[in-house]
């Protein structure tokens, strides 16, 4: 990283190729000259000749892959070069426009939506486009153009289902439905978790006095077991007495017996 920060610092970017023809290679750009060159083209698919100093193939024909901008400031912070052979068909994603104002907004207030904003285009090189335009004039609510009615640029093919939409003319929504979306937007899952906590400590509150009641409960039953307890224990004192003397009886007879022997 801070060779990359450094690099960066001197008014160089860090940049890599790679393809078919060789092994991944770490190089150096001028960041003016890239920035210049990304500034002046639609798109960033761009066909580059790289020339590299003191390497054993100095010209280079490579396909700008990928471009990371800084977050914040939108400063190039590397460059993905996708070296290819003049002959060799690639597969890149190429920006939608849009021309003309589609019948079904104009005249009957309809939206119009982007389903697609890239596509997949496969062609050499120097046929590849850097964008493609659709006609949306005669488009009517309901209406939409596919991945198969797209025009194809000479010498590419599109890639893809054919029936997947690309752009589409939406109906405009009533009063009444956008109203319903705000509501349900400010009712959302907030409100709905505070009812049920108040729910939730309403129920509390009410069982507590359940509890009290219930802590009572025991308290009159505790009192009315010690009330309890002394009775239960004088019935079993009399009921010894009582059964003592029968006790004393049986021991009497034995002994009884003996002094008739």
């Amino acid at each position: 990283r801070a060779g990359a920060k450094a690099l960066r610092a001197g008014g160089r970017i860090p940049a890599v190729i790679y393809g078919r023809q060789a092994t991944a290679q770490n190089l150096e750009v001028n960041a003016k000259e890239m920035e210049d060159l990304i500034h002046h083209s639609v798109s960033e698919n761009l066909l580059v000749d790289l020339a590299i100093k003191d390497d054993a193939r100095p010209q280079r024909l490579a396909l700008v892959q990928e471009i990371q901008h800084h977050p914040l400031t939108g400063q190039v912070l590397h460059v993905d070069f996708h070296e290819i052979a003049a002959d060799e068909k690639v597969i890149v994603m190429v920006p939608v426009e849009t021309v003309g104002e589609a019948e079904g907004v104009k005249t009957d207030g309809g939206v119009l939506e982007h389903v697609l904003f890239r596509i997949k285009v496969r062609g050499l090189a120097k046929d590849l486009p850097e964008d493609i335009t659709v006609d949306v004039s005669h488009l009517k609510i309901g209406q939409a153009i596919h991945l198969g009615e797209i025009p194809t640029p000479p010498g590419c093919e599109i890639v893809g289902d054919k029936h997947v939409p690309v752009i589409a003319v939406a109906a405009p929504r009533t009063e009444e439905e956008e109203a319903a979306e705000a509501a349900a937007a400010a009712e959302g899952v907030p409100g709905e978790v505070e009812m049920i906590k108040e729910k939730k400590e309403e129920g509390e509150e009410e069982g507590a006095p359940a509890k009290g009641a219930a802590k009572g409960g025991e308290k009159a039953a505790a009192k009315g077991a010690e009330k309890a307890a002394p009775g239960a224990e004088k019935a079993p004192a009399g009921a010894d007495k009582k059964a003592a003397p029968a006790a004393t009886d049986k021991k009497a007879a034995p002994a009884a017996g003996k002094k008739k022997k």
